[in-house]
């Protein structure tokens, strides 16, 4: 089992920058190890994510901050994988790259970027990662002719110093397949039902295995939307329907939903979505949940190798 993480998953709005610093300060005093903010350049309000996390990642000194997810189809990958190594670099390794194939494909043919088919999706991600991962050798002459990208002699570098990530945004079987095969992560979008997400993950572990990996190199994020509350509204984990489900809480049922889904469906990092975008909501899973999972977990396990 990998090491159980904590994050929370930040919207890029432009309209209180202070109250969105101050978001990312919570979440690094109270101890998470990461903070996600997504990346829908279309919506007019939204900061630019690349830069943003440029900025937030200079004013903290230890939490990590993963793009979730970022949009292949309105950013090259070869220019992608020298701005997620820059990121990297100047944090010290404070950086994992999350990508995604593109949903709003509206918005994106709104801003200049091309319409794909699900299998033309599949493909230019699949050939983003080869060479993104490419570029991150230093000395190297690339050379790549695919489908949807080509590099023409292009100069390879800066080489990254830390582990970089690289995270899967991946919903449908034919992407959950390149997560296996390629990722180190899988972020599971909001989008896929919760009867659904077991099922993907069984798919990503056939498709490492194939690949020779072991499909505990993949790390598996949950997003869960919700609210820490002094009262239950919420009293079991959802099961079926919508990813975005509400789930409203307190920080025990919160620690025990937490809890079954790492041991059931074997998931290892778990991303807090606000429901209220608060500072308060952020210290109050950062101190209150996140320990009481942490000792949960802690018990169970016990419980299991002792046969109490």
């Amino acid at each position: 089992m990998n090491t159980l993480e904590f994050g929370v998953f930040i919207a890029p709005r432009s309209t209180n920058l202070e109250v969105l610093r101050d978001k990312v300060h919570t979440a690094e005093d109270g101890g998470l190890d990461f903070v996600s903010i997504q990346d829908h350049p279309y919506v007019p309000e939204f900061l630019d994510t690349m830069s943003l996390i440029g900025v937030l990642i200079g004013e903290v000194k230890r939490i990590r901050f993963i793009s979730d997810v970022a949009n292949l189809p309105l950013r090259p990958p070869a220019m992608l994988a020298k701005t997620a190594a820059t990121l990297s670099l100047l944090s010290g390794g404070r950086f994992d790259l999350g990508l995604g194939g593109g949903a709003n494909w509206q918005g994106i043919a709104a801003l200049g970027g091309r319409t794909l088919t699900p299998g033309e999706t599949v493909k230019a991600f699949e050939e983003a990662v080869t060479i993104i991962r490419a570029m991150w050798h230093e000395g190297q002459i690339l050379r790549f002719e695919g489908t949807h990208y080509q590099l023409a002699d292009a100069p390879s570098g800066p080489a990254v110093k830390h582990q970089l990530p690289i995270w899967s945004g991946a919903r449908y079987p034919r992407m959950l397949g390149l997560t296996g095969q390629f990722a180190d992560g899988w972020i599971a979008p909001l989008s896929t039902p919760y009867e659904a997400k077991l099922p993907s993950q069984q798919r990503i572990d056939e498709s490492a295995r194939a690949a020779g990996r072991d499909p505990s190199a993949v790390r598996r994020m949950m997003q869960l939307v919700g609210s820490v509350t002094n009262f239950p509204q919420t009293t079991q984990r959802p099961r079926r329907g919508p990813g975005s489900q509400v789930i409203r809480t307190t920080p025990q049922v919160w620690a025990r939903i937490i809890t079954e889904l790492m041991n059931e469906e074997r998931f290892d990092t778990f991303n807090f979505v606000l429901e209220q975008e608060s500072s308060e909501q952020i210290r109050r899973f950062a101190t209150e949940v996140v320990p009481a999972v942490r000792e949960l977990a802690a018990t169970e396990q016990f419980a299991s190798r002792t046969g109490e």
